[in-house]
């Protein structure tokens, strides 16, 4: 059920501040969104991961959400084996604050996927060697049409897309990755790439999509975040691809998008494991990142959420850590008000 938006100070609303190299030094804090910041390249290449970090360190990110689900029935666990094995998941964002939480839990699960990256060599620093049958690398830009060759699809059976950028100037627009080039012109090019075969597309986007010109949603979309990424989510709605839109609110908890790795694996959900998931972009508050990482996962399979939207928040509680059951019944549960 969603909650009722009551009017806040624009302060509890924070977001990652950067200096810039204009004349906006300081910006109100609002929201905090994952970030791409690798610049781009203009052709695609399959490559396989190689030698590096042990995957240990990235694992343990997801580690307790599964120890959480660990009393899943064993008919679920036979259906989610029988699912697994047929499914080629891309991940479009795969080392951001939320995908690379993503890559993590199918790795974990033993999901073979394949990731769409601008910067491939990021891979072996997070995930680490890992077997080709397992995860591959595709090396593409989805602010390039052109890097969208139709190889990297073959075999694709489902996406998670969870690119994004930050809502105001920052480093992380360096190499024109702002706004309208990642949340609009990216999402566009990705969607009008992918092969119909696809049977679930998952978008992540942010709630205050259909409010952005009302207060204090208006000051987050001075730049024009929240209004092209409203943009992407009309392109996936009438594109004809099976999809579901998680809009999640102000992501907290690690692994938090920065250049410092050890930073970015540093990923707990503490205490904010109980979801609440609401539709119509009522719903105002924060989500744990891995609880939007566990969102996306769980929709892939879940029918009656094709075609839908729906925001997240995360509150203090038990929450339903992976176990499939449960996350039918919250997806089940939410009404329009």
């Amino acid at each position: 059920m969603a909650s009722k938006f009551s009017p806040r100070s624009i302060t509890d609303f924070p977001i990652s501040i950067e200096k810039t190299r204009t004349i906006h030094q300081r910006i109100p804090h609002i929201l905090q969104y994952p970030s791409l910041i690798s610049h781009p390249f203009h052709y695609s290449k399959r490559i396989s991961t190689s030698k590096g970090v042990s995957f240990s360190v990235v694992n343990h990110a997801v580690k307790e959400e599964l120890i959480q689900s660990s009393l899943v029935s064993d008919e679920t666990q036979k259906s989610e084996t029988a699912q697994s094995s047929s499914k080629v998941v891309l991940v479009v964002g795969g080392t951001g604050g939320v995908g690379q939480l993503v890559v993590a839990s199918l790795i974990s699960r033993k999901i073979k996927s394949r990731l769409l990256l601008r910067d491939p060599l990021k891979v072996n620093s997070l995930f680490g060697e890992q077997d080709n049958d397992t995860l591959e690398v595709s090396k593409a830009d989805t602010r390039n049409p052109n890097d969208l060759d139709p190889t990297i699809f073959e075999g694709v059976t489902h996406v998670i897309c969870c690119t994004g950028t930050t809502a105001f100037p920052s480093k992380r627009w360096d190499g024109d990755n702002t706004p309208e080039r990642v949340d609009w012109e990216g999402v566009r090019n990705l969607v009008s790439a992918l092969p119909s075969t696809v049977k679930r597309l998952v978008l992540v986007s942010s709630v205050g999509v259909t409010k952005f010109n009302e207060l204090p949603w208006s000051i987050m979309n001075l730049f024009g975040v929240l209004k092209f990424k409203k943009m992407g989510e009309d392109f996936v709605r009438n594109s004809g691809i099976p999809f579901t839109i998680i809009r999640a609110g102000r992501l907290t908890d690690g692994p938090y998008t920065s250049y410092d790795l050890n930073t970015l694996l540093k990923a707990t959900a503490g205490q904010r494991r109980a979801v609440r998931i609401g539709q119509g972009d009522k719903l105002v508050g924060e989500v744990s990142r891995l609880v939007v990482a566990e969102a996306c996962l769980q929709a892939l399979d879940i029918e009656f959420t094709e075609g839908q939207t729906y925001e997240i928040n995360s509150v203090e509680g038990e929450g339903p850590g992976s176990d499939p059951d449960r996350w039918r019944e919250l997806f089940k549960s939410v009404e329009i008000q």
